[in-house]
């Protein structure tokens, strides 16, 4: 079964093309990363899969509907690039927000002790660092207990311990059989939870494949650094 896909979809903000007819597709079960420099379309791809701006060509669907539909946005988890949280909510109060809007949601201590929260959870999200309020917004997209989760640079700004704790998160949700989405300038993360990558440039896909079928095909070719360089990953 298809959980998400773009197909042959295009989108320009004036002048600007972020995505140039770009097609693909992600499996049930199958752990997929975007990579690409920054303004290489992977935030528009997501929002476009997300619901939240219209593709000017092509289509987009979520489990086989429109991703605009209630059913398509109950089955699916989101982590955006950027997150808001009203400053003076606690850390309990927004899991618990979050929660009520889904049926068969994930137990709130268990939420808050699976992504090491518990111990800030009566802690105002104004007064959480850069990585709490992180690991926070990924906590989120996981509270829904969703089919599906789209996480846009989950780990971005979090220290190792950290990242590794959400890594192993991603892995257990994958394991049961959950969907996962994520875009990432980091080749480890995506070498590390990835099955498959779509690589981005300039709101093009110019390579897809596994991890290892990309990384042969860099060094077949002589493209090992310009390989770094679209990823926007260090040489």
């Amino acid at each position: 079964m298809i959980a998400a896909a773009l197909r042959m979809v295009s989108k320009r903000f004036g002048e600007v093309v972020a995505l140039d007819r770009v097609d693909f597709a992600v499996e049930a079960g199958e752990v997929v990363a975007l990579v690409g420099p920054n303004g290489a379309g992977k935030t528009t791809a997501l929002a476009i899969l997300l619901g939240l701006r219209r593709p000017d060509d092509g289509t987009a669907e979520v489990f086989g509907v429109d991703p605009r539909q209630v059913r398509a946005r109950l089955a699916v988890g989101v982590t955006p690039q950027e997150s808001g949280f009203p400053p003076t909510l606690r850390v309990r109060e927004i899991v618990e927000l979050v929660r009520a809007h889904f049926p068969f949601a994930v137990p709130t201590d268990e939420l808050l002790g699976r992504f090491r929260l518990d111990t800030i959870a009566r802690r105002q999200a104004g007064g959480l660092s850069g990585g709490e309020r992180r690991r926070l917004s990924v906590a989120l997209a996981f509270a829904g207990d969703p089919a599906a989760i789209f996480l846009d640079e989950p780990t971005a700004g979090l220290d190792v311990e950290s990242r590794r704790s959400v890594w192993a998160e991603i892995d257990r949700y994958s394991a049961d059989g959950g969907t996962v989405l994520l875009t990432t300038h980091y080749l480890e993360e995506a070498d590390r939870l990835a099955g498959r990558i779509v690589l981005l440039a300039q709101g093009r896909v110019v390579a897809e494949g596994s991890p290892t079928q990309l990384a042969d095909l860099a060094r077949a070719s002589g493209l090992e650094e310009a390989f770094l360089a679209l990823t926007g990953a260090p040489a």
